[in-house]
């Protein structure tokens, strides 16, 4: 059933002898796709390769069967290997039409984690605070490196908006089905009579953009420095650290004041706008090819109501699979994988339907 996978040795060759020409690596746009390409062909290669060993010994056990040795114990032991094996077979099976699906090409790469309060006040401020806390413990459990590009504290300890650069292995690919309003249904701090509030927060899920990808023209940028604002800290309101970088064309406007650095903080910003851009330029194609985004994969509609924790009955589901577990301090303490790994089951069982 794969017989079209014939060339992958030749074309494993091909890339790896493109990944040593020094005129390639020169270009890092070219040099990029290569390596992506290279990866992706490179464990399908590994996959294909055990494949081809598993119905290897498929047929020599099937052989050793047919043969009735007489030898009852070996008999026993091969039908036992067989079914080992057919399971193996399978999961391979599934493995490989995964990979031969239509891949996304921001799947192995970083992204900028945009959480901001919605709905409900200083308490939806607060449960902005707690996703960022969920996802920092996640990316943790990962391996994966955060970085805080921008925020807008409130005193209380919540965030009205924190952008974060998750770098490591993949981030986009685990991540980028958590766009959307995330709704919290729990008795505030504030509350004296007990009463459950309902409040919301948006998630978006930005892959990062290299240079060579989105180039900026500076004589397209308006820069403004001021002075940082917020609950304490050294340097706020002390110097004209703080950046705002408008992109004219687009409207586009990022504001980065955590650093003490104006230098640092521009950096930032650019980097974040480069990624919006980016996005921005995806999202109108995405529109231009389908009329009605929602039918697509993950939608990436951020006005789209994703998940609902709900603390009192300790309770979290994810709308669009109607998965609901009761486990949510774990999940809240960072234990995502819970609903991450269903969601991607989820849309590559899609995904696979659809090129079926």
């Amino acid at each position: 059933m794969f017989e079209n996978l014939s060339d992958l040795d030749e074309r494993l060759a091909e890339l790896e002898g493109l990944l040593s020409d020094p005129s390639v690596f020169d270009d890092q746009e070219k040099y990029q796709k290569i390596v992506r390409e290279h990866s992706h062909v490179s464990s399908l290669h590994e996959l294909y390769a055990e494949y081809r060993s598993v119905l290897h010994q498929i047929e020599e056990n099937r052989e050793l069967l047919n043969e009735e040795s007489g030898d009852r114990d070996l008999e026993e032991l091969a039908r036992e290997e067989l079914a080992d094996l057919n399971r193996r077979r399978d999961e391979l099976e599934q493995a490989i039409n995964l990979k031969l699906l239509p891949r996304d090409p921001n799947d192995e790469k970083n992204i900028f984690l945009e959480i901001r309060a919605g709905t409900g006040g200083d308490e939806a401020a607060l449960f902005a605070a707690d996703l960022f806390r969920m996802y920092s413990r996640f990316a943790e459990s990962m391996g994966w490196k955060v970085e805080v590009m921008s925020s807008s504290p409130i005193g209380i300890g919540g965030f009205k908006e924190i952008i974060a650069l998750i770098s490591g292995d993949h981030v986009y690919s685990m991540l980028k089905y958590e766009s959307g309003v995330h709704r919290v249904q729990r008795v505030p701090d504030t509350e004296t009579q007990g009463r459950i509030h309902t409040s919301a927060v948006t998630v978006a899920i930005i892959p990062e953009a290299d240079e060579v990808e989105v180039q900026v023209d500076p004589g397209e940028l308006k820069i403004d420095v001021y002075r940082s604002s917020g609950p304490g800290g050294q340097s706020v309101n002390t110097t004209d650290s703080a950046v705002r970088v408008t992109h004219l064309p687009t409207g586009l406007v990022v504001i980065c004041q955590d650093e003490k650095s104006q230098h640092k903080n521009k950096a930032k910003a650019l980097q974040v706008l480069r990624a919006r851009l980016l996005d921005k330029m995806e999202q109108e194609q995405h529109d231009r090819i389908s009329e009605d985004r929602k039918s697509q994969i993950g939608s990436g509609d951020r006005s789209e109501r994703i998940r609902t924790y709900n603390f009192p009955q300790g309770r979290v589901t994810d709308h669009r699979i109607n998965l609901t577990l009761y486990r949510l301090d774990q999940i809240i303490g960072g234990g995502l994988q819970e609903i991450i790994q269903p969601l991607i089951a989820h849309y590559q069982a899609r995904a696979q339907g659809h090129a079926a």
